[in-house]
């Protein structure tokens, strides 16, 4: 039997991070044996991974349901296998995209690095920001005018609203069971709340209701996305942000997000991972 690794991504040191089960062996199991670990080992995402030719098969399982990407279980597969095969970069086929991830190991922690499939961004629509507004007690007056409501992409898709104040995102709370019916009726893996500290440093939490977790305290494929709308609104990133995630849950994360300059193009999201238990 595969143990699965438990692994904290996007770790502030040797402290916080979101935790992310990795399996890795010959052969992917079928969907629901996947799908059934995933449900056991209770994480917001476990990441399934097996050799094919030079890279490997991978997907990702939440409690609920099988999602296209996920970057911090990406993260927490290249310290996996930068642990046990060495510091190195590692080719990935996801169900929908290639991608390729990274890792090097630096004591008791491993800094990795994904490269994420292509982004995309649109406005919100009016009615889908309005019911997203209503489900957390938010209204039209907390929104920050300088970053609309948009639906983004980097391998899923997300909603974000900006709020004005870094109070208005502590105090985030909504209706689980509400969260997810709207979730799946709007096809989103989550949905982003962010505020802006400077134009390169951004506080978010991530609600991931539709993969049966509240909040989640680091999300690299949001990150990413959310990475990808800057660069298309046309947002002074200066080339990178900083992320500071999971502080209001008592789980602190940092993710770095460097962006290029070609629009619709792929997210370089970094970050360091800690073992859980003994690898």
């Amino acid at each position: 039997m595969t143990t699965v690794l438990r692994i904290a991504a996007f770790s502030d040191g040797s402290r916080g991070g979101n935790p992310a089960g990795v399996w890795i062996g010959d052969v992917l199991p079928d969907a629901s044996t996947m799908q059934a670990i995933a449900a056991e080992v209770g994480f917001s995402e476990t990441a399934f991974a097996a050799p094919e030719g030079e890279a490997w098969r991978v997907r990702y399982f939440s409690p609920l349901m099988e999602v296209p990407f996920c970057g911090h279980a990406t993260i927490a597969l290249g310290a996996a296998l930068a642990h046990r095969y060495g510091d190195r970069s590692f080719g990935l086929h996801l169900n929908d995209a290639v991608i390729s991830v990274s890792g090097q190991r630096d004591g008791s922690t491993i800094a990795a690095a994904l490269q994420s499939p292509p982004t995309r961004s649109a406005p919100l629509d009016a009615s889908l920001r309005d019911e997203l507004l209503d489900l957390f007690g938010y209204t039209a007056s907390d929104l920050d005018p300088k970053l609309l409501p948009a639906k983004i992409h980097g391998g899923a898709d997300h909603a974000v609203l900006a709020l004005r104040s870094r109070d208005a995102l502590a105090r985030m709370t909504y209706q689980f069971e509400r969260g997810r019916a709207l979730m799946d009726k709007a096809g989103l893996v989550t949905i982003a709340l962010v505020t802006v500290e400077t134009a390169r440093l951004f506080h978010v939490r991530n609600a991931f209701a539709a993969g049966g977790v509240v909040e989640d305290p680091a999300t690299g494929a949001a990150a990413a996305a959310f990475a990808g709308y800057l660069r298309d609104i046309g947002w002074p990133h200066g080339g990178a942000i900083d992320i500071v995630q999971g502080e209001d849950m008592g789980a602190r994360s940092l993710i770095r997000a460097e962006i290029g300059e070609i629009a619709g193009g792929s997210i370089r999201v970094s970050g360091t991972a800690r073992f859980m238990d003994d690898a």
